[in-house]
């Protein structure tokens, strides 16, 4: 698994403390310093293109292949190795030196981005195609109705379960989280676990999906308070700390959760896990597993899985200022050539394409599981706000550590969280 793209889903799913938390395929890749860079011969213009570092083998030759195909204008990929790639592309952005013309970033334009004025609008650049794509995802792209970054290729999180030990039980695939307890209940055997989301008892991965699946967003819609102080948001915290104290959820396993092991092991009847990890499940269990969103808590709860996307960005002032050479080679690449869409979702670990009707076309997901993987982006994808910071991320995680973890009162321990959030929204709204 590639670390920079668990690393970014994390913010998403759960918190900004959280090890890791999804990845792309099972190959690690190797991690080397410096940069490396291709350039492919096309018309009389000049784009530079960066990229991070896909843990899957064989992806910088696909995106090098992509770029020669483009006649318009000569296009260098530029591959950034190594952990730090949004460090460095912010870095570099701020230096006002060396700015690429189009760029990947993780969800998109960050806040940070779009305030300095560092990327452009490219709602007129997705123009009609914008029906085309995931809403959840193109949403999360998207600040005061205008689109800062085209999706490039979604990553999800999701619940992994063994079909035959909830048939030994008599019970079916949970769709709340009352049932996800009982079901855990019934499967739990003394050498096999009723479900396991981590070994810090879930606690890292699941902390946003706490908010969601309790039928909460994060933070209101004019981004300056939390959304979730409510009573149904403190039930469903306190209802995970029974759950965790319950001994029916596993937190101890031979791997994290981010690893199929222990669902592949039968060291647990169920799993939260990515979709990279779909193709070695299937490998071990054929047709004895199925997916499901995780399970809405509450009355007013709804089932909810977190995403990932990397966006293509166009810079405001790239390497060979011409943002309109930039934003054609965008659209070329990541709206109109469906062919390579398919190609980077489909050839190198398992991954969704942004654009729901190619999900066809990509052979690892266009039936059974994975396509029942696929269609939950749409139906139930959340991933964190562009306001919600690392700040306030952090003041989150400590109060669900402490609530669930420690017995904390949730209504108190979230008050914190509360004021943090204010503070820090009333300094990013600009």
């Amino acid at each position: 698994m590639n670390f920079s793209r668990r690393h970014f889903l994390s913010a998403s799913a759960g918190l900004a403390t959280a090890a890791v938390l999804t990845g792309c395929g099972s190959n690690t890749g190797s991690v080397s310093t410096g940069s490396k860079s291709s350039a492919a011969s096309g018309g009389s213009g000049k784009i530079v293109q960066w990229y991070h570092e896909y843990g899957e083998k064989g992806v910088q030759q696909a995106v090098n292949r992509y770029a020669k195909d483009y006649k318009d204008a000569t296009v260098t990929v530029k591959w950034n190795p190594g952990t730090d790639y949004m460090k460095l592309l912010s870095t570099t952005l701020l230096s006002g030196s060396g700015i690429p013309d189009v760029f990947e970033s993780e969800y998109g334009a960050t806040l940070d981005m779009i305030q300095k004025g560092q990327v452009v609008d490219l709602t007129d650049t997705i123009g009609d195609a914008k029906s085309k794509f995931s809403k959840p995802v193109l949403d999360r792209m998207t600040l005061d109705g205008k689109i800062y970054a085209i999706p490039q290729v979604v990553d999800m999180q999701l619940l992994y379960y063994r079909k035959s030990a909830l048939e030994k039980a008599k019970l079916s695939a949970p769709t709340t989280f009352e049932q996800l307890v009982e079901t855990a209940k019934a499967v739990k055997t003394k050498e096999m676990g009723g479900f396991f989301a981590g070994n810090d008892g879930g606690v890292g991965v699941l902390g946003n999906l706490l908010i969601w699946a309790s039928g909460f967003d994060q933070l209101n819609d004019d981004h300056t308070d939390v959304a979730f102080m409510e009573q149904a948001f403190f039930d469903a915290v306190a209802a995970y700390r029974d759950f965790y104290k319950s001994g029916a959820l596993l937190t101890a396993a031979s791997k994290d959760w981010f690893d199929a092991s222990p669902f592949t092991n039968g060291e647990t009847a169920m799993q939260w896990g990515g979709l990279w990890s779909l193709g070695d499940i299937s490998k071990k269990w054929k047709d004895d597993f199925g997916v499901i969103p995780f399970p809405a808590i509450g009355k007013s709860g709804k089932q909810a899985v977190p995403f990932g996307a990397y966006g293509s960005c166009v810079a405001a002032k790239g390497a060979n200022n011409d943002v309109e050479a930039a934003k054609k080679y965008a659209k070329w690449l990541w709206v109109d050539q469906t062919d390579k869409q398919v190609d980077f979702a489909n050839s190198y670990g398992t991954h969704i394409p942004s654009q729901p009707d190619l999900t066809d076309k990509c052979s690892q997901i266009s039936s059974g599981a994975g396509k029942a993987a696929a269609e939950m982006v749409d139906k139930h994808g959340k991933a964190a706000s562009l306001f919600w910071t690392s700040k306030i991320s952090d003041a989150y995680s400590a109060a669900l550590t402490n609530v669930v973890k420690k017995g904390a009162d949730p209504k108190s321990a979230f008050a914190g969280v509360q004021s943090t959030a204010k503070a820090e929204l009333k300094r990013v709204n600009k």
